[in-house]
């Protein structure tokens, strides 16, 4: 099972489908005349990043140098403490990449389960940190803005686009059996949900998608409609990665390979996401996925 996609949202893209990216690509990196080089959409996105940033810093803690792996752990407490529903606390969570040398890379994952990385070329751990809080927070406060979140007008507009890109009928966009449908089915359930929630929650159906479960589920089945409204409640744990990692194991001993091929898919779809500054949960939880698959095989 499929969705289609849409262009709005935080910082985040993935090729594999389901709706997955109601982020898309980060309006900072585009121009009016096309996709910008690399190096200039860098420094547009290091100088959003520090607008956003200093910005924060003016409004909490007055004017001067901000401490921002301390401000974004204040910004989740402030809304936890406004009633934000962070079903796992308010702990922001940073996993430095192992290494000897520079360049050093920091994973930091937001309470929602929305993740980031060093967008920054770092040459100390403790900059690599820096630099991904930066962009966490970054996100996380232009996520609290009004227009990201789901709204009616937005639906209409994002199933708009969908019927354009996938030639869908009227009937589609009515029958959540289809692709369509269950796109705007998931949608009119998660209104005045952010874009960040609503991206949390479609990695859930990127990696069933990627897993093949969507299609086994569908080879016995089951409806859109039903994968979606059960699914929708399911959060992402060890259990469900453990499952995953165990149909990769099988795969992996009828096809010799094929872990190692998709290692290398995720690892590329990180270190592209990264030094974008675009969310990458989806790319990393299929490499720990692949990864604990790999620790159960032993020596590949």
């Amino acid at each position: 099972m499929a969705f289609p996609q849409t262009n709005k949202g935080p910082i985040s893209h993935n090729q594999n489908g389901p709706a997955a990216d109601v982020a898309g690509r980060s309006g900072v990196l585009q121009s009016p005349g096309g996709p910008m080089s690399d190096q200039k959409a860098k420094a547009v996105l290091k100088e959003a990043v520090d607008a956003v940033v200093n910005s924060f810093a003016k409004h909490t803690q007055g004017y001067g140098r901000v401490n921002v792996v301390e401000a974004l752990q204040e910004f989740w407490q402030m809304k936890a403490a406004r009633g934000a529903d962070l079903k796992n606390g308010s702990l922001v969570v940073y996993e430095s990449v192992p290494s000897s040398s520079h360049p050093y890379v920091c994973f930091v994952t937001l309470p929602g389960g929305s993740c980031f990385a060093t967008f920054q070329n770092c040459t100390t751990k403790a900059e690599a940190r820096r630099s991904a809080a930066k962009i966490a927070l970054m996100n996380s406060v232009f996520n609290e803005h009004p227009s990201r979140k789901i709204s009616q007008d937005f639906i209409r507009s994002a199933i708009k686009d969908a019927k354009k890109t996938f030639q869908g009928s009227p009937e589609d966009e009515k029958d959540p059996n289809t692709s369509l449908g269950a796109f705007r089915f998931m949608l009119e359930a998660n209104v005045n949900k952010s874009m960040l929630e609503f991206q949390e929650l479609m990695t859930v159906f990127q990696l069933l998608h990627w897993n093949g479960s969507l299609k086994a589920m569908r080879e016995r089945d089951c409806s859109r409609q039903e994968v979606v409204a059960h699914y929708s409640h399911r959060a992402l744990d060890d259990d469900m990665r453990s499952q995953m990692a165990l149909d990769w194991i099988s795969r992996e001993q009828e096809a010799p390979g094929i872990i190692s091929h998709e290692l290398e898919q995720a690892d590329a779809e990180i270190e592209g996401a990264r030094l974008a500054g675009r969310e990458l949960r989806f790319p990393k939880e299929k490499k720990d996925i692949l990864m604990l698959a790999c620790s159960q095989l032993g020596p590949m």
